[in-house]
């Protein structure tokens, strides 16, 4: 019996999502652009640049993000690493407790300003009730992080994306793979390059073989399926988590529900 934790919801191998920071007006472009090709991401906004200048309102927060998700990336925007540890706490909880109040949901993901992290700023934001955060270093690969709390994105989104997106598409492995782009909405404005993220997603959105999903739900669901608990016997699997997940037996998909135990026949 061949068992492999490789699958996606639906059975899927592979996933697309995007990571925008600082929450700037260009975002409500970029949202349209998503909403329309069936495409998702994450959003990290500075709450204490909100409702200043060039950047969004709190009130539209909510309905703005709809569909997406709203994380943290601190109150101000500062190099953490520079900051006593006590502000280190100041900005990312503030941030988390603003955006909570706003999204109507507890905000648990987040991405480093600056792209900017160490063993204790990393330990500061764990404590903080932070479970993945985003660096700016692109590997142009695919592979599911090994650290969530360094989380390195596929490319930003002025890489060559569609010579990336064509490895993607043709990888043939038996595992998963994740194309995850990041950026800024106002970039596009700077470099008047609208039109080629509008037809990278027309190209990208509605594949039924791509899982559209936000970075906290790659990471909640790839929580649950390496929580799996397999049987002595290698006979049943059980799924404790209040998720469906997938893998693959002798090849073919499996999904084993929220809370129930799979048994092989």
């Amino acid at each position: 019996m061949d068992i492999r934790f490789n699958l996606f919801p639906e059975g899927r191998d592979k996933a697309l999502t995007m990571s925008y920071d600082d929450g700037r007006t260009a975002d409500r472009r970029l949202v349209g652009i998503f909403n329309a090709h069936g495409i998702r991401g994450t959003f990290h906004l500075n709450s204490g640049k909100l409702d200043t200048p060039d950047y969004i309102s709190a009130q539209e927060v909510k309905d703005l993000y709809q569909g997406h998700e709203v994380a943290a990336h601190t109150c101000t925007h500062p190099f953490l690493g520079q900051l006593p540890e006590r502000m280190q706490v100041q900005e990312i909880l503030e941030d988390r407790a603003a955006l909570e109040q706003l999204a109507g949901y507890p905000v648990t993901g987040m991405s480093w300003p600056y792209g900017s992290c160490s063993d204790d700023v990393i330990r500061v934001a764990r404590t903080c009730g932070i479970v993945y955060s985003r660096t700016v270093h692109s590997t142009e690969g695919f592979d599911i992080p090994a650290d969530f709390m360094r989380w390195d994105p596929t490319t930003h989104h002025s890489g060559d994306l569609d010579r990336l997106w064509e490895r993607f598409q043709d990888a043939h492995r038996n595992d998963m793979r994740l194309f995850y782009i990041w950026g800024h909405s106002y970039e596009f404005d700077h470099d008047h390059s609208w039109e080629r993220m509008e037809a990278f997603c027309e190209k990208a959105g509605g594949d039924a073989g791509i899982w559209y999903a936000t970075n906290g739900e790659i990471k909640a669901y790839l929580d649950a399926l390496h929580s799996l608990t397999i049987g002595a016997r290698m006979d049943m699997i059980h799924n404790g988590s209040a998720l469906d997940v997938w893998v693959s037996v002798d090849g073919k998909p499996v999904c084993i529900g929220a809370g129930e135990t799979w048994k092989f026949s």
